[in-house]
């Protein structure tokens, strides 16, 4: 089956999980990678016009991944994620958000400069 997009977890993200127990990391990997192949909202959500997250649901801990699409490749559809959370409440902070926004402020700047360096 074909992948939908794939995946870049930028130093935040992979810190997140990195800090995680193994078994924990591993569903939200397993997740992610489901989120790949097949559109389930359960899985990967759209928060506003430019942040989306993944999320899972392990041992009744609520945890998320926001991210962002970077369709500026030819070859291949990125999603970008930034950083991850538990999520404590029944929705997902504004202060997340806006941090996801800054990353991919941050990141889209830094391609642009390197793309002209080319």
């Amino acid at each position: 089956m074909d992948k939908l997009f794939e995946i870049l977890f930028l130093d935040e993200a992979f810190e997140f999980l990195s800090g995680l127990e193994r078994k924990h990391s591993e569903k939200i990997l397993y997740n992610i990678r489901k989120s790949q192949v097949e559109l389930d909202p359960e899985l990967f959500k759209k928060l506003s016009d430019d942040i989306w997250e993944f999320r899972t649901l392990y041992q009744g801990l609520q945890y998320r991944l926001l991210a962002f699409w970077d369709k500026s490749s030819t070859i291949d559809t990125l999603v970008v994620s930034t950083h991850g959370f538990v999520k404590k409440r029944s929705k997902v902070s504004d202060n997340e958000i806006q941090k996801a926004v800054n990353i991919r402020t941050k990141y889209f700047a830094v391609k642009q400069v390197k793309n002209k360096k080319k």
